[in-house]
């Protein structure tokens, strides 16, 4: 195990010893991958400050199921204990609205009293109004839907309204900004890979005298490319360091601007810096980036050397 740690210990000395002797080369190298990390990252702080928000907005769809127009006033106020046993498990608070209390309501609402006074017959059908208490979060909306078909089978409704459309929206979107971002970093990090594969096939042509005289005296290829390894890791590390405390940057003058905005809406809405566990887990991305980098170069310009 010392022997390990040892020659690991070596390895990172080696590397460290790479970037001292080509500080400007690293550092602009640092600078173009962390280019390419800072819009995936401000992606995901985007997301992650947004998910949150989505799945804590108290969601309270509203079902409105509306009987048939020739039913009788018994056979709609038949229709509250099925309605009951559906709704039991969301918790549900059901309204019987007569048609005359609607047509009261359209007629204040509207401004049209004259213009509905000279229809002679109430046209509105006798309804029930039900507002969901178990759906909290965007994902639930579907299970909505699913609801209003089981309220359409029953006998003697005519028509079910929801208004969760704007739920599912909200929904859809976020699964497509999800999907974008995962694109853009698939294909932003094959510019990490290709950044530091570059890197690390320069370093390898300008040590190749060393490497040839390491050979000569019994080196093996495992202890040849672990400095190689570690600069690939290092050079994606830091270029991750660097893209994070640019977003963090950025958020202040957007904050300022978002402040402004949600003050329209009576809110508090601050875009916040990631989490330390997920600033940690990118910090791994970037560095696993740059070592798989310096992996593919190793193994492709060392192998023509033996």
């Amino acid at each position: 195990m010392k022997g390990w740690l040892r020659q690991h210990r070596f390895a990172l000395r080696a590397a460290l010893g790479n970037v001292r002797k080509a500080p400007g080369s690293f550092l602009f190298n640092v600078v173009v991958v962390a280019i390419a990390l800072a819009l995936p990252f401000a992606g995901l702080t985007l997301l992650d400050n947004v998910r949150p928000m989505s799945e804590q907005l108290s969601v309270d769809p509203e079902i409105s199921l509306f009987v048939k127009p020739e039913a009788t006033r018994e056979q709609a106020l038949a229709l509250a204990p099925p309605l009951r046993e559906l709704l039991k498990a969301n918790k549900a608070k059901i309204t019987f609205v007569p048609r005359e209390q609607a047509l009261e309501s359209l007629k204040a609402k509207s401004g049209l009293t004259d213009v509905l006074g000279t229809l002679g017959e109430n046209p509105l059908p006798d309804g029930y109004v039900m507002k969901l208490d178990g759906f909290r979060s965007a994902a639930d909306a579907a299970q909505v839907d699913a609801l209003a078909d089981r309220l359409r089978a029953l006998p003697g409704v005519d028509t079910v309204q929801v208004d969760s459309a704007w739920v599912k929206r909200l929904a859809a979107l976020l699964s497509v900004l999800r999907l974008a971002l995962l694109l853009l970093a698939v294909t932003l990090g094959m510019v990490v890979i290709a950044v530091v594969f570059n890197t690390i096939r320069l370093q390898v042509l300008t040590q190749r005298d060393e490497i040839a005289v390491s050979k000569l005296i019994g080196a093996t290829d495992v202890f040849i490319h672990r400095p190689f390894y570690y600069t690939g890791a290092l050079l994606g590390m830091c270029a991750g360091a660097v893209a994070l405390g640019a977003v963090a940057l950025a958020l202040r003058p957007l904050n300022v601007a978002i402040a402004e905005f949600a003050r329209l809406y009576a809110s508090e809405f601050q875009l916040t810096p990631l989490a330390p566990l997920g600033i940690a887990a990118l910090l791994a991305v970037s560095a696993g980036l740059g070592l798989v980098g310096a992996v593919l170069s190793v193994q492709r310009h060392l192998a023509r050397l033996n």
